[in-house]
């Protein structure tokens, strides 16, 4: 990181302000969690032990970012309060698994529905539409600062669904401001190329492709019909978060064995020489430059370039 990508002293005051008002929101101020027997990280404890098979104290150490001695200390109260037990680890017998008793999980039952509750009066304060916007930023700043792991499933594609047009007009229009510095004209061009495919969709000709990756639009293309002998690849995207996965090659793909399966003897597109990413996935896949173009368009002095696929 260079001095430059530091972030400033507002920006720094922002994330703190944020954690003491959520940390008022959730109550772990509170001397003991939700009023039970249990401090906060006694209770979290508990959680992992519930959800998890075969934990050993290493475990807890690692995932939850405690001190080895408070991990040794709290169960062995845990144990003598007879809420967990050990056994010889499967995996290393030298080590030994912790599970709770029954005990444990009558302790742990009343604890787990109160924390249920406390967060389901949080969410009801709502309406459904900013529940859903409330859940989202919480997976943002997950996916942000989280050591999470690859999703088992990298991504899905999907056909269009309502709500997509509005985001990939959105999403294209600050990508391409924030990459390449096009202005509102490209979003504005986008907006009228997907209203029409939309007003105009022939489902026996056309077709779209969304790439969707744990609930969120991560790219997306669309082909459309220019006559009756060729086809037209529209709008290719993928996100940032998502570039890396082979989404754009596939979605290429997808577009030349639809307009295959069609009749159609060509498929084309238009691009511009600056989308180097976009023209290394076209060129992979076997178009050939038919014609190039210089133009001023999107703010900017660009050269347009025509490329064709003989199907």
């Amino acid at each position: 990181m260079t001095i430059h990508d530091h972030p400033g002293k507002e920006r720094i005051d922002e994330v703190r302000a944020f954690n003491r008002f959520y940390t008022r929101q959730i109550g772990v101020l509170d001397e003991v969690w939700l009023k039970s027997a249990f401090s906060l990280t006694e209770a979290r404890v508990l959680y992992e032990l519930a959800h998890r098979d075969g934990l050993v104290a290493s475990d807890l150490v690692r995932d939850l970012g405690l001190d080895p001695g408070y991990v040794s200390r709290l169960l062995k109260k845990f144990e003598e309060r007879g809420l967990v037990e050990r056994a010889a680890s499967e995996a290393d017998a030298r080590r030994s698994s912790i599970a709770l008793t029954p005990a444990g999980r009558e302790a742990f039952a009343p604890l787990n529905q109160d924390s249920h509750n406390q967060v389901r009066a949080l969410l009801d304060r709502l309406a459904p539409a900013d529940q859903e916007r409330l859940v989202k930023a919480m997976r943002t700043v997950q996916d942000l600062i989280g050591d999470k792991p690859e999703p088992k499933v990298p991504y899905i594609l999907r056909p269009l669904q309502v709500g997509d047009i509005g985001w990939i007009t959105h999403r294209q229009g600050l990508l391409y401001a924030q990459e390449y510095g096009w202005d509102e004209t490209y979003e504005a061009l986008v907006a009228e190329i997907l209203g029409e495919f939309v007003k105009n969709f022939v489902p026996q000709w056309e077709r779209s492709w969304i790439a969707e990756r744990e609930g969120e639009v991560v790219g997306s293309v669309f082909v459309m019909r220019k006559s009756p002998k060729v086809a037209k690849l529209r709008l290719l995207y993928v996100e940032p978060s998502a570039r890396g996965l082979g989404i754009g090659r596939r979605l290429v793909d997808e577009c030349i064995t639809f307009a295959r399966a069609k009749g159609y003897k060509t498929l084309t597109l238009w691009t511009n020489d600056i989308l180097g990413s976009a023209r290394r996935i076209y060129q992979a896949a076997g178009f050939k430059l038919v014609e190039e173009e210089r133009h001023h368009s999107f703010g900017k002095d660009l050269v347009g370039q025509t490329w064709n696929l003989e199907l």
